[in-house]
């Protein structure tokens, strides 16, 4: 093979690994969560005003509370919602809830179940054919933590104090999650919005 035809075919062979690199990428940039929706939207009615409601014990709200409140706000007007001036009746009441539960794993679990051989998966490399994944293997007990994210919402008339709507959005990972993440989640849960799906299903939501 001639040195032009060589590195012709190391260009193109790089060029492969940059796109595979940028497409994975791509997707950490995303969050998918599981949504489940309920309620009979009114037909022909307008999404319409709204405000969050608060308990007592939130009416000086936690950094982490306010944050959570963005998320909600971004997916309510993504939705269509506006929220109510300031002072003015609006036409729903939304109770928003969010929650992340970490999950240890004692050292029995692995590696009889999980994790046979004590091979884990460590990622793309450099390797003895050039772009390849790596396998470490030996005995190792696993330390890693899971996280379980969910966020719910429930969209009541303010009038009647019916309850119109409700969604639920549930991500699993290996951390906490961001602001951004739940405000994905959020995002996820009124996917959907004015139709309800209630059967589990996948909705993906790009990060900013």
């Amino acid at each position: 093979m001639s040195t032009a035809s060589r590195s012709s075919t190391v260009l193109a062979a790089a060029s492969v690994v940059l796109a595979t690199v940028l497409a994975g990428c791509a997707a950490m940039k995303s969050v998918t969560s599981e949504v489940s929706s309920y309620g009979d939207w009114p037909a022909g009615r307008p999404a319409g005003t709204y405000v969050i409601e608060r308990l007592p014990s939130q009416q000086n709200p936690s950094p982490q509370q306010q944050e959570v409140e963005q998320g909600a706000h971004q997916a309510l007007q993504t939705a269509g919602f506006t929220p109510a001036a300031e002072g003015a009746a609006p036409d729903v009441v939304v109770q928003i809830g969010a929650r992340v539960t970490r999950y240890d794993h004692p050292p029995w679990d692995d590696p009889w179940w999980w994790h046979p051989y004590g091979g884990r998966w460590i990622g793309p490399g450099w390797g003895p054919y050039a772009w390849s994944p790596r396998w470490a293997g030996g005995w190792r007990w696993r330390t890693e933590s899971d996280y379980q994210r969910e966020i719910g919402m429930l969209i009541r008339d303010r009038a009647s104090g019916q309850a119109l709507y409700e969604a639920r959005a549930r991500s699993d990972g290996l951390t906490a999650g961001s602001p951004a993440l739940i405000a994905a989640m959020f995002t996820a849960a009124l996917k959907d919005f004015p139709q309800s799906n209630n059967q589990s299903h996948d909705v993906a939501v790009q990060l900013p």
